[in-house]
C-alpha cells in the first residue's frame, strides 16, 4: 500500500496552508472568490481538484508513450472544472481535458491520440471520481524544415 500525507493548518479568513512532510514547498488555499468572503489570487480546491486530474493525465500519458514507444516532442494540457448549483448544492458537473501534443511526422496522430485516451482511462485520480470527464485532444505533427 502507498499513502501520500499532506496537512493542513488553517491560517486565518478563509485560508489555509497545505504541506507534506515529503515536499519542500507550501501550497496557499483558500476560499475561491466566486464564493462568500472568498480570496483571489489564492489556489482553491477546485483548482487543486482540476490539477490532480490534469498532472494525473500527464504523468499517465508519459508512463504510456514510453512504454508505447511514441515520440512526441512537447505536452501541455488544460483542465476546465465546471461547478453547477444542483437542487441547492454546488456540484462538479464536468472536468474538459484539454492536452496538446506535439509529434514529429514520423508519428501517427491517430495513435498519439489513442494513447492519450488509453491516458484518460488508466488515470487513478480520473477512476477515482464519478464527475464526467471530457477528453479534446489537440494532436499537432511538426514537419521538419529542409533548407535548400
Amino acid at each position: 500500500m502507498q499513502t501520500y500525507e499532506v496537512n493542513l493548518k488553517w491560517t486565518g479568513r478563509r485560508k489555509g496552508l497545505l504541506s507534506s512532510p515529503v515536499l519542500p514547498q507550501n501550497i496557499e488555499v483558500a476560499t475561491p472568490p466566486d464564493f462568500p468572503k472568498g480570496m483571489e489570487g489564492i489556489w482553491s480546491p477546485e483548482h487543486l481538484f482540476a490539477a490532480s486530474i490534469n498532472s494525473c493525465l500527464m504523468t499517465t500519458f508519459l508512463s504510456i508513450a514510453e512504454n508505447s514507444k511514441l515520440e512526441f516532442i512537447s505536452f501541455e494540457s488544460k483542465s476546465i472544472c465546471n461547478i453547477n448549483n444542483i437542487e441547492g448544492k454546488f456540484t462538479i458537473t464536468e472536468i474538459l481535458l484539454k492536452p496538446k501534443i506535439v509529434i514529429p511526422n514520423s508519428q501517427k496522430p491517430e495513435r498519439a491520440k489513442h494513447i492519450l485516451e488509453m491516458s484518460e482511462k488508466a488515470c487513478l485520480i480520473s477512476n477515482a471520481i464519478k464527475t464526467t470527464i471530457r477528453l479534446e485532444p489537440e494532436i499537432i505533427v511538426e514537419h521538419s524544415l529542409i533548407s535548400k
